[in-house]
């Protein structure tokens, strides 16, 4: 090995910018005490540059109009919700990063999909740096059985495992998980900023340069990012986050990058014993359980990618103790629900400066989409008269700062879901009534104004 003097470097946590004194303020990203030293040793960093020389000296450039698409270059999952999330199965030779709060089932999701791929044939390596292979056993007993053609090793050491898949060639990768990889040249502890960035270069050299497919499994911090710098999502082809409270049974897979396939889509799944159950209808999933008859309770439609999802909102209006009343929101956003409530007391007259107020989104999930603004109008208002809604009846609609109902998009797929679903009646903007004119069989009611709506209650 190589001698060379260690000297300390400064890396930012946040996009990775290198400099050799500490500064409070990033000039990458702007951003305040997010740099850390680390030891790193000059022969270390000159050491890469044989390398690349290799590389540059093999690579050819291609002709861009002759390079053709296959639809095998896409290796199909066998679990059909995190394929629409990947973009339609896993592209081979791409580099995935996973990441979800502890206990979430990141793992038992990639242990299911390494035993459908190796049951079709595929070669799988598993490469674990936290659990023992006994661990990982019974872990994989509660899926089932897994064929010859899944592998295992725990190993956390960078230039073993690099050996191990060029020497056993597997189809697809799961390294679980970066924080634990290290690389003997660099002196930093495991986890630290130098390690994960160097983990994830050699990961992405061996996924480009063998055209194997891996996935990274990253820790989050408490923000809810994955741990490390910035520049690792960065680095990685596709970015995906497993959301949801790890008591609940539900969990959702959602894409924040993905170079292959839109980021708008998600995937819902159920944890059960024998691993996550995949749910094929989300709406009828997140409807379950819903009041009869219930002041407060509406249900909205939400479009999540290309899918349409039909969500109960709940809302709760009561006169406050206190001097100043309370707000309280789950799974949407506070100030959205703030600027409708002033809405309502302005456009409407209502007297709800003195009341205290909270909004729900049933089932765990976290909608942001302005569609659902009338749905929370019509909850709020509905709890605040203790007047019930109809259970048949679904609102959808932006509301904007005069009052008005504006338009939103796919009009047309929110209400043929409502209607697959079995509800009568639809209030929808206005300007969206030539767009459904064509539906039959459930009543469409059209309103310019918050208080149109509140007209029908």
């Amino acid at each position: 090995m190589a001698k060379g003097k260690t000297v300390a470097v400064f890396y930012c946590q946040n996009c990775g910018h290198e400099s050799s004194k500490w500064m409070g303020q990033c000039p990458g990203c702007r951003q305040w005490n997010t740099f850390v030293e680390e030891t790193v040793s000059t022969a270390e960093m000159k050491s890469g540059a044989g390398v690349r020389k290799q590389i540059k000296e093999k690579a050819q450039p291609r002709i861009l109009s002759e390079i053709t698409i296959k639809d095998e270059d896409k290796i199909l999952t066998g679990i059909g919700e995190l394929d629409r999330v990947l973009g339609g199965g896993i592209v081979q030779g791409s580099l995935t990063l996973v990441g979800g709060d502890p206990g979430i089932g990141k793992s038992t999701l990639l242990l299911q999909v390494c035993r459908n791929l190796a049951d079709a044939g595929h070669k799988v390596l598993y490469i674990s740096g936290e659990e023992s292979g006994t661990q990982i056993k019974i872990r994989a007993d509660r899926i089932g059985s897994f064929s010859k053609s899944m592998l295992l090793l725990c190993e956390t050491s960078l230039e073993t495992i690099e050996e191990a898949i060029r020497r056993q060639e597997p189809e697809v990768v799961v390294i679980d998980s970066i924080q634990t990889m290290y690389k003997d040249g660099i002196s930093s502890a495991p986890g630290s900023v130098s390690q994960v960035r160097e983990s994830t270069a050699v990961f992405l050299q061996l996924a480009k340069g063998l055209g194997v497919s891996i996935f990274i499994v990253g820790h989050v911090t408490k923000e809810g990012t994955v741990a490390g710098p910035r520049v690792l999502e960065h680095m990685v082809d596709a970015v995906l986050y497993f959301e949801g409270d790890r008591h609940a049974s539900y969990r959702i897979l959602r894409g924040v990058k993905n170079r292959f396939g839109s980021t708008n889509e998600i995937g819902v799944f159920e944890m059960e014993a024998a691993g996550l159950r995949e749910v094929m209808n989300p709406s009828e999933f997140m409807l379950s359980g819903k009041p009869e008859e219930a002041s407060g309770s509406i249900v909205v439609c939400s479009i999540e990618g290309t899918r349409p999802m039909l969500i109960e909102i709940q809302a709760l209006v009561c006169h406050t103790s206190f001097g100043i009343p309370r707000r309280q929101t789950i799974g949407t956003d506070f100030n959205r629900v703030n600027l409708l409530i002033a809405v309502l007391e302005k456009r409407l007259g209502l007297a709800l400066g003195n009341c205290d107020a909270y909004v729900n989104i049933a089932g765990g999930i976290r909608i942001t989409e302005p569609a659902i603004d009338l749905g929370i109008a019509m909850a709020v208002v509905s709890s605040f008269k203790n007047k019930s809604i109809d259970n048949k009846m679904i609102a959808i609609g932006e509301v904007g700062l005069s009052g008005e109902v504006r338009a939103v998009n796919q009009i047309q797929a929110r209400v043929q879901e409502a209607k697959k679903l079995g509800f009568t009646s639809c209030v929808i903007p206005a300007v969206c009534l030539e767009s459904v004119k064509e539906i039959k069989d459930i009543k469409i009611t059209g309103v310019k104004t918050v208080k149109d709506a509140m007209n029908l209650l």
